[in-house]
Protein backbone atom coordinates (compact mmCIF):
# COMPACT_ATOMS: atom_id res chain seq x y z
CA UNK A 1 0.00 0.00 0.00
CA UNK A 2 1.93 3.77 -1.05
CA UNK A 3 1.32 6.27 1.43
CA UNK A 4 -0.47 9.49 0.43
CA UNK A 5 1.83 12.32 -1.47
CA UNK A 6 2.70 14.68 1.17
CA UNK A 7 1.70 18.34 0.13
CA UNK A 8 4.13 20.77 -0.95
CA UNK A 9 4.26 23.36 1.87
CA UNK A 10 3.20 26.68 1.01
CA UNK A 11 4.27 30.47 2.13
CA UNK A 12 0.82 30.20 4.04
CA UNK A 13 2.68 27.41 6.45
CA UNK A 14 5.52 29.38 7.06
CA UNK A 15 5.40 32.21 10.17
CA UNK A 16 5.04 35.30 7.78
CA UNK A 17 3.53 38.29 9.21
CA UNK A 18 -0.14 38.13 10.07
CA UNK A 19 -0.73 41.38 7.92
CA UNK A 20 1.15 40.15 5.14
CA UNK A 21 -0.54 36.55 4.80
CA UNK A 22 -3.56 35.88 2.07
CA UNK A 23 -1.97 38.76 0.21
CA UNK A 24 -1.37 38.87 -3.38
CA UNK A 25 1.96 39.88 -4.64
CA UNK A 26 2.20 42.66 -7.50
CA UNK A 27 3.34 42.32 -10.87
CA UNK A 28 1.75 42.95 -14.69
CA UNK A 29 1.23 39.63 -16.77
CA UNK A 30 4.26 39.06 -18.89
CA UNK A 31 3.11 37.49 -21.53
CA UNK A 32 5.26 36.50 -24.56
CA UNK A 33 2.42 37.82 -27.76
CA UNK A 34 3.62 40.54 -30.86
CA UNK A 35 2.46 43.28 -28.85
CA UNK A 36 3.31 44.33 -25.46
CA UNK A 37 1.23 47.11 -24.45
CA UNK A 38 0.61 46.74 -20.69
CA UNK A 39 3.41 48.30 -18.34
CA UNK A 40 4.47 51.70 -19.83
CA UNK A 41 7.47 50.63 -20.94
CA UNK A 42 9.33 53.21 -23.63
CA UNK A 43 8.61 51.10 -26.77
CA UNK A 44 12.13 52.62 -28.29
CA UNK A 45 15.08 50.42 -27.99
CA UNK A 46 18.70 52.26 -27.60
CA UNK A 47 20.14 53.00 -30.30
CA UNK A 48 23.43 51.14 -31.67
CA UNK A 49 25.39 54.24 -30.88
CA UNK A 50 23.93 53.85 -27.01
CA UNK A 51 24.26 50.45 -27.13
CA UNK A 52 28.29 50.46 -27.58
CA UNK A 53 28.48 53.26 -25.09
CA UNK A 54 26.97 51.49 -22.96
CA UNK A 55 28.84 48.13 -23.46
CA UNK A 56 32.33 50.77 -23.48
CA UNK A 57 31.09 52.07 -19.96
CA UNK A 58 30.58 48.93 -18.43
CA UNK A 59 33.70 47.53 -19.75
CA UNK A 60 35.89 50.13 -18.07
CA UNK A 61 33.82 49.47 -15.14
CA UNK A 62 34.19 45.74 -15.20
CA UNK A 63 37.71 46.27 -14.07
CA UNK A 64 36.78 47.37 -10.87
CA UNK A 65 34.02 45.05 -9.90
CA UNK A 66 36.25 43.63 -6.91
CA UNK A 67 35.60 46.81 -5.10
CA UNK A 68 31.97 47.80 -3.52
CA UNK A 69 30.71 50.88 -5.76
CA UNK A 70 30.49 54.46 -4.55
CA UNK A 71 28.50 54.30 -1.68
CA UNK A 72 26.51 57.23 -1.81
CA UNK A 73 26.33 57.50 -5.92
CA UNK A 74 27.54 60.98 -5.80
CA UNK A 75 28.64 61.44 -9.54
CA UNK A 76 25.54 59.91 -10.69
CA UNK A 77 23.73 62.01 -8.55
CA UNK A 78 25.31 65.21 -10.10
CA UNK A 79 24.32 64.28 -13.78
CA UNK A 80 20.70 63.77 -12.01
CA UNK A 81 20.86 67.45 -10.92
CA UNK A 82 21.77 68.52 -13.97
CA UNK A 83 19.46 66.94 -15.82
CA UNK A 84 16.45 68.02 -13.60
CA UNK A 85 17.85 71.72 -13.74
CA UNK A 86 15.29 74.19 -11.17
CA UNK A 87 18.40 75.30 -9.37
CA UNK A 88 18.71 71.38 -8.02
CA UNK A 89 21.51 70.35 -6.80
CA UNK A 90 23.27 66.90 -6.31
CA UNK A 91 23.23 67.41 -2.48
CA UNK A 92 19.14 67.37 -3.28
CA UNK A 93 19.24 64.74 -4.93
CA UNK A 94 19.16 60.89 -3.90
CA UNK A 95 18.74 57.28 -5.92
CA UNK A 96 17.87 53.86 -6.01
CA UNK A 97 16.97 50.47 -7.70
CA UNK A 98 13.98 51.51 -9.08
CA UNK A 99 11.07 54.26 -7.66
CA UNK A 100 9.61 51.44 -5.80
CA UNK A 101 13.01 51.81 -3.63
CA UNK A 102 12.35 55.27 -3.48
CA UNK A 103 9.09 55.18 -2.17
CA UNK A 104 10.10 51.98 0.16
CA UNK A 105 12.87 54.15 1.63
CA UNK A 106 10.13 57.31 2.29
CA UNK A 107 7.98 54.83 3.78
CA UNK A 108 10.76 53.45 6.29
CA UNK A 109 11.83 56.92 7.06
CA UNK A 110 8.30 58.51 7.60
CA UNK A 111 5.83 55.60 7.90
CA UNK A 112 5.80 52.11 9.52
CA UNK A 113 4.00 50.81 12.50
CA UNK A 114 1.57 53.33 13.90
CA UNK A 115 1.80 55.98 11.46
CA UNK A 116 -0.34 56.55 8.04
CA UNK A 117 -0.09 57.78 4.67
CA UNK A 118 -2.60 58.64 2.30
CA UNK A 119 -3.02 58.70 -1.58
CA UNK A 120 -5.91 59.66 -4.20
CA UNK A 121 -7.15 56.38 -6.02
CA UNK A 122 -7.71 54.95 -8.52
CA UNK A 123 -3.91 55.24 -8.93
CA UNK A 124 -0.53 53.98 -8.91
CA UNK A 125 -1.06 50.48 -7.16
CA UNK A 126 2.49 50.41 -5.79
CA UNK A 127 1.55 53.35 -3.27
CA UNK A 128 -0.72 51.21 -1.03
CA UNK A 129 1.32 48.03 -1.70
CA UNK A 130 4.19 49.03 -0.20
CA UNK A 131 2.50 51.02 2.72
CA UNK A 132 1.54 47.97 3.96
CA UNK A 133 4.59 45.86 3.69
CA UNK A 134 6.41 48.91 5.17
CA UNK A 135 4.03 48.34 8.11
CA UNK A 136 2.08 51.77 7.35
CA UNK A 137 -1.73 51.99 7.34
CA UNK A 138 -2.74 53.24 4.06
CA UNK A 139 -6.01 55.67 3.86
CA UNK A 140 -7.62 56.17 0.63
CA UNK A 141 -9.12 59.75 -0.64
CA UNK A 142 -11.44 58.92 -4.35
CA UNK A 143 -10.37 61.24 -7.02
CA UNK A 144 -13.37 62.94 -8.90
CA UNK A 145 -15.47 61.58 -11.43
CA UNK A 146 -12.78 62.95 -13.80
CA UNK A 147 -9.91 61.33 -11.92
CA UNK A 148 -8.48 64.92 -10.67
CA UNK A 149 -8.36 65.75 -6.80
CA UNK A 150 -10.99 68.34 -5.33
CA UNK A 151 -8.35 70.59 -3.35
CA UNK A 152 -11.58 71.45 -0.51
CA UNK A 153 -12.21 67.23 -0.84
CA UNK A 154 -8.10 66.56 0.29
CA UNK A 155 -7.71 69.50 2.67
CA UNK A 156 -10.62 67.77 4.19
CA UNK A 157 -9.26 64.37 3.94
CA UNK A 158 -5.98 65.43 5.55
CA UNK A 159 -7.84 67.73 8.76
CA UNK A 160 -10.06 63.95 9.21
CA UNK A 161 -6.79 61.55 8.96
CA UNK A 162 -3.94 63.38 9.71
CA UNK A 163 -1.83 61.62 7.51
CA UNK A 164 2.44 61.52 8.12
CA UNK A 165 2.87 60.74 3.92
CA UNK A 166 0.96 61.89 1.60
CA UNK A 167 1.19 60.39 -2.36
CA UNK A 168 0.19 62.85 -5.34
CA UNK A 169 0.88 60.97 -8.76
CA UNK A 170 1.45 63.35 -11.77
CA UNK A 171 0.97 62.36 -14.20
CA UNK A 172 -1.42 60.08 -12.64
CA UNK A 173 -1.14 56.22 -13.22
CA UNK A 174 -3.49 54.58 -14.75
CA UNK A 175 -5.42 57.55 -15.49
CA UNK A 176 -2.66 60.09 -17.12
CA UNK A 177 -3.80 62.78 -15.14
CA UNK A 178 -2.05 65.68 -14.68
CA UNK A 179 -2.21 67.92 -11.40
CA UNK A 180 -2.23 71.67 -11.21
CA UNK A 181 0.35 73.06 -9.41
CA UNK A 182 -2.41 74.79 -6.91
CA UNK A 183 -3.52 71.81 -5.68
CA UNK A 184 -0.45 70.56 -4.92
CA UNK A 185 0.51 74.00 -3.02
CA UNK A 186 -2.68 73.93 -1.26
CA UNK A 187 -2.41 70.21 -0.12
CA UNK A 188 1.68 71.30 1.19
CA UNK A 189 -0.06 74.40 2.79
CA UNK A 190 -2.09 71.98 5.72
CA UNK A 191 -0.03 69.16 5.18
CA UNK A 192 1.31 67.63 8.65
CA UNK A 193 4.21 65.61 7.40
CA UNK A 194 5.78 64.61 4.04
CA UNK A 195 3.63 65.19 0.89
CA UNK A 196 5.22 63.20 -2.10
CA UNK A 197 4.77 64.21 -5.80
CA UNK A 198 5.41 60.95 -7.86
CA UNK A 199 6.45 62.08 -11.25
CA UNK A 200 7.46 58.70 -13.10
CA UNK A 201 5.88 60.21 -16.24
CA UNK A 202 6.91 63.86 -16.37
CA UNK A 203 8.69 63.86 -19.39
CA UNK A 204 5.29 62.76 -20.98
CA UNK A 205 3.36 65.75 -20.15
CA UNK A 206 1.82 68.11 -22.98
CA UNK A 207 3.69 71.53 -23.66
CA UNK A 208 3.27 74.12 -20.70
CA UNK A 209 2.45 71.29 -17.75
CA UNK A 210 4.96 72.29 -15.00
CA UNK A 211 6.46 70.41 -12.30
CA UNK A 212 6.66 70.40 -8.68
CA UNK A 213 9.94 70.66 -9.01
CA UNK A 214 9.82 74.28 -8.73
CA UNK A 215 7.55 73.62 -5.46
CA UNK A 216 11.13 72.44 -3.90
CA UNK A 217 12.44 76.05 -2.86
CA UNK A 218 10.65 76.75 0.97
CA UNK A 219 9.17 73.79 1.36
CA UNK A 220 11.54 70.78 3.09
CA UNK A 221 8.50 69.04 3.56
CA UNK A 222 8.02 68.18 -0.34
CA UNK A 223 9.43 65.00 -2.01
CA UNK A 224 9.63 65.09 -5.78
CA UNK A 225 10.34 60.93 -7.49
CA UNK A 226 11.42 60.48 -10.83
CA UNK A 227 12.37 57.40 -12.93
CA UNK A 228 14.58 56.46 -15.56
CA UNK A 229 12.23 53.67 -16.57
CA UNK A 230 9.87 55.51 -18.89
CA UNK A 231 11.24 58.67 -20.54
CA UNK A 232 14.15 57.18 -20.36
CA UNK A 233 13.75 53.43 -22.17
CA UNK A 234 15.96 52.25 -18.76
CA UNK A 235 13.55 50.29 -17.56
CA UNK A 236 15.93 47.39 -17.42
CA UNK A 237 18.62 49.50 -15.90
CA UNK A 238 16.42 50.10 -12.07
CA UNK A 239 16.90 53.47 -11.37
CA UNK A 240 14.98 55.99 -9.76
CA UNK A 241 15.81 58.81 -8.07
CA UNK A 242 14.36 61.95 -5.86
CA UNK A 243 14.77 65.91 -5.51
CA UNK A 244 14.02 67.07 -1.58
CA UNK A 245 15.63 69.09 1.03
CA UNK A 246 18.91 67.65 1.62
CA UNK A 247 17.67 66.94 4.98
CA UNK A 248 15.29 64.86 3.51
CA UNK A 249 18.35 62.77 2.01
CA UNK A 250 19.92 62.67 5.92
CA UNK A 251 16.65 60.96 7.00
CA UNK A 252 16.81 58.45 3.95
CA UNK A 253 20.75 57.58 4.70
CA UNK A 254 19.27 55.84 8.35
CA UNK A 255 17.35 53.17 6.08
CA UNK A 256 19.20 52.45 2.96
CA UNK A 257 21.43 49.67 2.57
CA UNK A 258 24.83 49.95 2.32
CA UNK A 259 26.18 50.12 -1.24
CA UNK A 260 22.74 49.58 -2.62
CA UNK A 261 23.45 50.75 -6.02
CA UNK A 262 25.65 48.67 -7.72
CA UNK A 263 28.92 50.07 -10.40
CA UNK A 264 27.02 49.02 -13.27
CA UNK A 265 23.69 50.79 -12.50
CA UNK A 266 25.72 53.59 -12.06
CA UNK A 267 27.42 53.77 -15.24
CA UNK A 268 24.77 52.84 -17.51
CA UNK A 269 22.39 55.40 -15.69
CA UNK A 270 25.15 58.15 -16.69
CA UNK A 271 25.70 56.87 -19.38
CA UNK A 272 22.45 57.37 -20.38
CA UNK A 273 22.09 60.41 -19.40
CA UNK A 274 24.72 61.50 -21.13
CA UNK A 275 22.85 61.03 -24.43
CA UNK A 276 19.71 62.01 -23.39
CA UNK A 277 19.37 64.32 -26.09
CA UNK A 278 18.96 60.94 -28.76
CA UNK A 279 16.54 58.90 -25.73
CA UNK A 280 14.61 61.80 -25.11
CA UNK A 281 13.74 62.66 -29.11
CA UNK A 282 11.35 59.93 -28.88
CA UNK A 283 9.27 61.33 -26.03
CA UNK A 284 7.52 63.88 -28.77
CA UNK A 285 6.57 60.82 -30.98
CA UNK A 286 5.28 59.12 -28.23
CA UNK A 287 3.09 62.57 -27.54
CA UNK A 288 2.09 62.51 -30.97
CA UNK A 289 1.21 59.03 -31.14
CA UNK A 290 -0.88 59.60 -27.60
CA UNK A 291 -2.53 62.38 -28.75
CA UNK A 292 -4.01 60.28 -32.13
CA UNK A 293 -4.85 57.44 -29.80
CA UNK A 294 -6.98 59.13 -27.86
CA UNK A 295 -8.66 60.77 -31.00
CA UNK A 296 -9.31 57.82 -32.27
CA UNK A 297 -10.85 55.86 -29.56
CA UNK A 298 -12.73 58.91 -28.54
CA UNK A 299 -14.06 58.93 -32.65
CA UNK A 300 -14.90 55.55 -32.30
CA UNK A 301 -17.28 56.31 -29.10
CA UNK A 302 -15.01 54.78 -26.11
CA UNK A 303 -15.07 57.07 -22.88
CA UNK A 304 -10.94 58.58 -22.68
CA UNK A 305 -9.37 59.68 -19.51
CA UNK A 306 -6.91 62.83 -20.68
CA UNK A 307 -3.32 61.78 -20.57
CA UNK A 308 -0.20 63.64 -19.69
CA UNK A 309 1.88 60.25 -19.76
CA UNK A 310 2.61 57.57 -22.19
CA UNK A 311 -0.59 55.67 -21.89
CA UNK A 312 -4.27 55.80 -22.24
CA UNK A 313 -6.79 54.83 -19.72
CA UNK A 314 -10.14 54.15 -21.72
CA UNK A 315 -13.62 52.47 -21.33
CA UNK A 316 -16.72 52.16 -20.27
CA UNK A 317 -17.25 47.99 -20.80
CA UNK A 318 -19.68 46.09 -19.26
CA UNK A 319 -17.27 43.24 -18.96
CA UNK A 320 -13.74 44.69 -19.29
CA UNK A 321 -12.04 41.19 -19.14
CA UNK A 322 -14.06 39.70 -21.73
CA UNK A 323 -12.78 42.95 -23.95
CA UNK A 324 -8.99 42.22 -22.72
CA UNK A 325 -8.80 38.41 -23.79
CA UNK A 326 -10.45 39.35 -26.86
CA UNK A 327 -7.35 41.39 -27.05
CA UNK A 328 -5.01 38.80 -25.82
CA UNK A 329 -6.72 36.16 -28.27
CA UNK A 330 -5.25 38.84 -31.40
CA UNK A 331 -1.67 38.94 -29.98
CA UNK A 332 -1.91 41.97 -28.07
CA UNK A 333 -1.40 42.70 -24.37
CA UNK A 334 -3.10 45.92 -22.32
CA UNK A 335 -3.26 46.07 -18.97
CA UNK A 336 -6.41 45.11 -16.89
CA UNK A 337 -6.40 47.94 -14.10
CA UNK A 338 -7.77 50.59 -12.44
CA UNK A 339 -11.77 51.57 -12.63
CA UNK A 340 -13.32 47.90 -13.15
CA UNK A 341 -14.62 49.26 -16.41
CA UNK A 342 -11.96 50.66 -17.94
CA UNK A 343 -8.52 49.17 -19.73
CA UNK A 344 -5.21 50.60 -19.55
CA UNK A 345 -3.05 50.71 -23.24
CA UNK A 346 0.64 51.57 -23.33
CA UNK A 347 1.63 54.08 -26.42
CA UNK A 348 3.68 51.53 -28.74
CA UNK A 349 5.34 51.98 -32.32
CA UNK A 350 3.21 53.28 -34.78
CA UNK A 351 2.68 49.96 -36.42
CA UNK A 352 2.14 48.00 -33.14
CA UNK A 353 -0.87 50.68 -32.38
CA UNK A 354 -1.74 50.13 -36.11
CA UNK A 355 -2.57 46.22 -34.58
CA UNK A 356 -4.27 47.61 -31.70
CA UNK A 357 -6.93 50.07 -33.12
CA UNK A 358 -7.46 46.72 -35.65
CA UNK A 359 -7.56 44.57 -32.95
CA UNK A 360 -10.24 46.29 -30.84
CA UNK A 361 -12.18 47.08 -33.74
CA UNK A 362 -12.86 43.37 -33.94
CA UNK A 363 -12.96 42.35 -30.60
CA UNK A 364 -15.85 45.15 -30.18
CA UNK A 365 -17.49 44.44 -33.20
CA UNK A 366 -17.25 41.03 -32.18
CA UNK A 367 -18.86 41.98 -28.63
CA UNK A 368 -21.73 43.90 -30.46
CA UNK A 369 -22.71 40.74 -32.81
CA UNK A 370 -22.61 38.49 -29.53
CA UNK A 371 -25.24 40.92 -27.73
CA UNK A 372 -27.40 41.62 -30.54
CA UNK A 373 -27.43 37.40 -30.61
CA UNK A 374 -28.21 37.28 -27.28
CA UNK A 375 -31.16 40.25 -27.35
CA UNK A 376 -32.76 37.55 -30.44
CA UNK A 377 -32.76 34.81 -28.42
CA UNK A 378 -34.42 36.70 -25.22
CA UNK A 379 -37.26 37.86 -27.91
CA UNK A 380 -37.72 34.72 -29.68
Amino acid sequence: MTSPRARTPGAADLPIRDDLRGRDPYGAPQIDVPVRLNTNENPHPPSPRLVRALADAVERAAGSLNRYPDRDAVELRKDLADYLGHGVTADQVWAANGSNEIIQQILQVFGGPGRTALGFEPSYSMHPTIARVSGTEWINADRDADFGIDPQGAIGAIHRHRPDVIFLTSPNNPTGTALPLAVVQEILAVAPGMVVVDEAYAEFRRQGTPSALSLLPGNPRLIVTRTMSKAFAMAGTRLGYLAADPAVLEALLLVRLPYHLSTVTQVVARTAIAHREELLAAVGAIREERDALVGWLRGEGFAVADSDANFVLFGRFGDRGRVWRGLLDKGVLVREVGPPEWLRVTVGLPEEMAVFRTALAEVMGAEVMGETACERDETA
